[in-house]
Formats: C-alpha cells, sequence, structure tokens
C-alpha cells in the first residue's frame, strides 16, 4: 500500500523555536509554502536577539569560534540535503569553508583590530573591539545559502546576536541553515531567521529602536528612504556584497573603545 510522504511546513526561527508566523500569512516559493513574517515576528525577533546577545558576548571568542565551527559540522554532515536548496554541491562546499574561515577569526579581531596607542603623557592608551548588540541583515537574493552566510556570519564572530530577513524568490536555503543552527550549540535567539518581503520587513527593521545596526545586502526597495530611517537612532548602515570575505567584514559591526589608564611609578 503507497503512502502519502510527511509535507514539511516551512516556518520561522526566532528564539531557537520554529513558529509560524503570527499573522497566519504564507507564500509560495520553489514550489512550498513558506512562512511570511510579519512586523510583529520581526519585533520578536528582536527581542529574542536582544536578550540572547549579552550571553553571546560574554562568552571567550575561542568559545564562539568552536560554536561556529560546530555549524560549519552540521551542515558538512547534511550538504545533500542543502545542495537542494541552493545552485549546488560547490555553493555548500563555499559556504562551510566560509563558516570555517570566520570561525577562525573570532580570538585574533583584538590583535588585528585592536591595540596599544601611542601617547603624549603618562598613561596606556588601548583600544578594544566590543560588538555593536543587534544587527538585521537583508540577505542577498543569490546566491541564497552563500549570501546569507557570507552576511550573517560577521556579526556573529564578534559577538552580536542577528535578525536575517531570507531572500524571498529562494528561502529554503534559509530554512535548512535555521535547522543546522537549532541542532548546533549556537545559543537560542543568537540567529533569528524571517521568511517573507524584505520590501516590507527592512523599513521596520531599519526603523526600529532596538536594532544598532542594519546590513543592506539584500535591500529591495528605497535604499535612501532605508538609511534615513537607520539614521533616525543613529543605527550603524552596512551596504554588504555576497561575494566578500574580510576581516573587515567584521569590523563593520563592531565598536572600538578607547581605556585610558595611567602608568605606574
Amino acid at each position: 500500500m503507497s503512502r502519502l510522504p510527511v509535507k514539511k511546513t516551512y516556518k520561522l526561527f526566532i528564539g531557537g523555536a520554529f513558529p509560524r508566523s503570527e499573522s497566519g500569512r504564507t507564500y509560495e516559493a520553489e514550489g512550498q509554502n513558506v512562512a511570511r513574517a510579519s512586523r510583529k515576528d520581526a519585533r520578536d525577533a528582536v527581542t529574542a536577539a536582544r536578550a540572547a546577545q549579552p550571553s553571546w558576548a560574554a562568552a571567550t571568542a575561542y568559545n564562539r569560534g568552536q560554536v561556529l565551527y560546530r555549524l560549519a559540522e552540521m551542515i558538512e554532515a547534511r550538504a545533500g540535503e542543502f545542495a537542494e536548496f541552493c545552485t549546488g554541491a560547490a555553493e555548500v562546499e563555499q559556504a562551510i569553508d566560509r563558516i570555517v574561515w570566520y570561525a577562525g577569526w573570532a580570538d585574533k579581531l583584538p590583535q588585528v583590530l585592536g591595540g596599544a596607542n601611542p601617547v603624549a603623557g603618562p598613561y596606556f592608551n588601548f583600544t578594544v573591539p566590543e560588538p555593536t548588540g543587534v544587527v538585521a541583515v537583508l540577505a542577498p537574493e543569490e546566491p541564497p545559502l552563500l549570501g546569507l552566510v557570507t552576511r550573517v556570519l560577521p556579526p556573529l564572530v564578534g559577538g552580536n546576536a542577528v535578525v536575517a530577513v531570507a531572500a524571498e524568490a529562494h528561502p529554503l536555503a534559509a530554512v535548512e541553515l535555521a535547522e543546522a543552527i537549532a541542532t548546533s550549540d549556537v545559543p537560542g535567539g543568537v540567529v533569528n531567521l524571517l521568511t517573507g518581503s524584505a520590501a516590507e520587513l527592512g523599513p521596520w527593521l531599519a526603523s526600529h529602536m532596538d536594532v544598532n545596526a542594519i546590513d543592506l545586502a539584500g535591500a529591495d526597495g528605497d535604499l535612501a528612504e532605508l538609511e534615513r530611517l537607520a539614521a533616525e537612532n543613529v543605527k550603524r548602515v552596512v551596504r554588504g556584497r555576497a561575494d566578500v570575505q574580510s576581516p573587515w567584514e567584521i569590523a563593520s559591526f563592531l565598536e572600538l573603545k578607547t581605556v585610558w589608564h595611567p602608568m605606574g611609578q
């Protein structure tokens, strides 16, 4: 006797859980019904990110690198599945390698981006990189997996929490990534993934007073208007790209704190 397979339900990823959109809306993409996040879902994701960010930032840099490396392991174990939701095995391998590359930077940032500064006086002067806080990411449409990984990893490495809006036309890779994150060691709420319209959600995230930075890599709409909304609460704006791999991408989501200390006699 033949059976009907269980059809997968594609949900949001907020606070380590997989809720449906509070609006009940869905849309069709890549042959599947996918949750269409609302502005309420975006607010819930920001709340989850804010709650999770302090402990993620307080973890040792070495530990953050280990956790992100574990995410690469989880994707590697499901590489065949991921290949079905993006352009193929080559993109999956690039995404895994990019995660490993950024994970390796976690405990090297202070040496590269910070340092001791020469001053004219009897003082020590140190510059130390610190996370910005909660970062919103509008993921690029292409490539669906590698583009999302490329924009989400830099803020994560530096101790930020992320609310990402997946590519509207190709959201399934993001949902698969959320499942890998949920089964890795990444604490709930550190990464939150929304599916739906960047044109709808972007303005709400840009104007949200508890979002500290926004990456407009996949912005679908008026970039000048998004930047204006972000400027109202002095939010950092990054125009990211899907083809860049650099420690300076991490620096885009860090604040540099300068500490003065008198020298002992």
